[in-house]
């Protein structure tokens, strides 16, 4: 198998302006030599992260973006914080540097003042963070990255990239009771949201890709707001507007491992551009187009929305092109907001989606809700994708149509050691083999050699058998002893005539938006 049948060339990913690609002179959109962790649950995530902040001295440099963060999360159940982790190690003389979305009002349901506090927090103490709303107009910068570099000790360096902010609700684990430190969801959640999600650990040359990606936006000379509200509270507040410089680039950390990573981003079409970008970048979904075409054993995908017709199209042709190729589905059961009017735009996308892939894939189509052992909903907000066995994905991206052009995003792709000929019947032995059983057996309930789990089309029927058991014990009473495991069988939304009619308008407008340059858009290409 070689690597570039798989992974996107440079002139594929089609953003010269990077240097991304470029910084390392050999010609390749990719590294080798890395080693990828699957941190499966914010838990665990959390407790390497302070472990790694703890172990950081003076000179050495923490850098980070975050869509959410909340200074008062803990880490791990007795703390640090996050704030207080982060403070720590710049009190201590390591150079710590982040890039947090200004975000929208917190009457909004989202997190302008949490956002705004931590940035303080930092800054008071000798770090710099920065409110960076250098985004297309209703966009976001969705992008958690933590990059971790050290002046004396490069083999500890070491990267994350994933969908886990640094807040409230994402200190969950196997258990999936949720985080202590809960913040506002549907009321079917519970008290205490139960959640699932997933970070990637790097380390290896692939450090230095996404450090790079940190710095190209941190260098971006464009102003961190043009609303004039924001320039003249940051001038106010004495909020930094600029960002300081940062030392050069150190090389990158020596090979470690056997697996290779392309690094695939998101960055909208926008006036002014990105210098780094100024036609956008749409590379994350240029990257799924790539492998989904190869797919011809099992996708296995675990997402937070899967919605947007043009994003389900190519799952769907995927299928109706290979009779033997299976789709398994992980999403959230209902949307995290419960409101009348939030949540028929939340479900009309998915209502389209799981339409065009049942009519190209009929029973070779599984999708599936999780629930703890109490009965409550998990809130799924992975964002994965594993092909074959082969190559595999962990970031920030969903599958829609913000992730794949709208808001700024970043994804980890991986091809592991041992995904080559067995890799089409779903035998790998590489990292999206192991995390794809990995998060099998999470969901199963079942040992760590159960054999239903060595190959895709065992996986396909072990979910399927789960569910229906799983859903007949809830359809009689919850009779008897509970089955083991989490899968529930997806109900499709049903959305009446009326409801669907006014739902599309604010669908594509605010939940789901287009940010394609028009030619794209016209042509339907990426």
């Amino acid at each position: 198998m070689r690597t570039g049948e798989w992974f996107l060339t440079s002139a594929e990913r089609g953003n010269p302006a990077t240097l991304l690609d470029a910084r390392r002179g050999d010609g390749l959109a990719w590294s080798s030599g890395n080693q990828v962790t699957a941190l499966i649950h914010g838990a665990t995530y959390f407790g390497e992260l302070a472990a790694r902040i703890d172990a950081l001295e003076a000179g050495d440099l923490l850098l980070f973006t975050d869509w959410r963060g909340d200074p008062d999360q803990r880490l791990r159940a007795g703390g640090p914080a996050v704030a207080e982790a982060l403070c720590s190690a710049a009190g201590r003389g390591v150079l710590v540097r982040g890039l947090i979305w200004r975000s929208h009002l917190d009457k909004l349901a989202f997190s302008a003042e949490e956002n705004r506090h931590l940035d303080e927090d930092i800054d008071g103490v000798g770090g710099q963070c920065l409110l960076d709303m250098r985004v297309r107009a209703g966009g976001s910068h969705h992008m958690k990255l933590a990059v971790l570099r050290h002046r004396r000790r490069p083999e500890l360096d070491v990267a994350f990239v994933g969908g886990i902010d640094l807040c409230h609700s994402r200190r969950d684990d196997e258990s999936h009771e949720g985080d202590p430190q809960k913040q506002p969801m549907a009321a079917v959640y519970g008290s205490r949201p139960p959640w699932h999600d997933l970070q990637a650990m790097i380390q290896g040359p692939a450090v230095g890709d996404v450090e790079a990606v940190f710095r190209e936006r941190w260098d971006d000379p464009a102003p961190l707001s043009r609303n004039p509200v924001h320039w003249l509270r940051d001038r106010l507040s004495g909020n930094d507007t600029q960002a300081g410089p940062l030392p050069p680039q150190g090389p990158d950390p020596l090979p470690c491992g056997p697996m290779s990573v392309q690094l695939l981003r998101t960055y909208p079409s926008r006036r002014p551009g990105y210098r780094f970008a100024p036609d956008g970048e749409r590379s994350v979904a240029r990257g799924y187009l790539k492998a989904l075409a190869r797919a011809r054993s099992l996708i296995y995908l675990e997402d937070q929305y899967l919605w947007s017709k043009p994003v389900a199209a190519v799952l769907a042709a995927a299928l109706r092109d290979n009779p033997g190729l299976r789709l398994i589905a992980v999403l959230p059961r209902f949307p995290d907001q419960d409101g009348k009017l939030s949540e028929p735009p939340n479900l009309i996308g998915r209502v389209q989606a799981l339409k065009l892939l049942r009519a190209a894939g009929g029973d070779r189509v599984g999708v599936y809700s999780l629930e703890n052992s109490h009965g409550t909903p998990i809130y799924v907000h992975a964002k994965v994708c594993i092909v074959d066995d082969a190559w595999a994905t962990v970031g920030s991206d969903n599958f829609n149509r913000r992730s794949w052009t709208h808001d700024s995003e970043l994804t980890c792709a991986v091809l592991g050691f041992g995904a080559g000929q067995g890799a089409c019947a779903g035998l790998g032995t590489g990292f999206g083999a192991a995390l794809r059983q990995a998060l099998g057996r999470e969901h199963l309930g079942c040992g760590p050699s159960d054999l239903a789990l060595a190959s895709g089309a065992g996986m396909f029927e072990a979910f399927r058998r789960a569910a229906a058991l799983l859903d007949e014990w809830h359809d009689g009473g919850r009779a008897g002893p509970r089955p083991p495991g989490q899968l529930r069988a997806y109900p499709d939304p049903e959305l009446g005539t009326w409801t669907r009619a006014w739902a599309c308008v604010p669908y594509h407008l605010i939940y789901d938006p287009d940010g394609r340059p028009l030619p794209m858009r016209l042509a339907g290409s990426f």
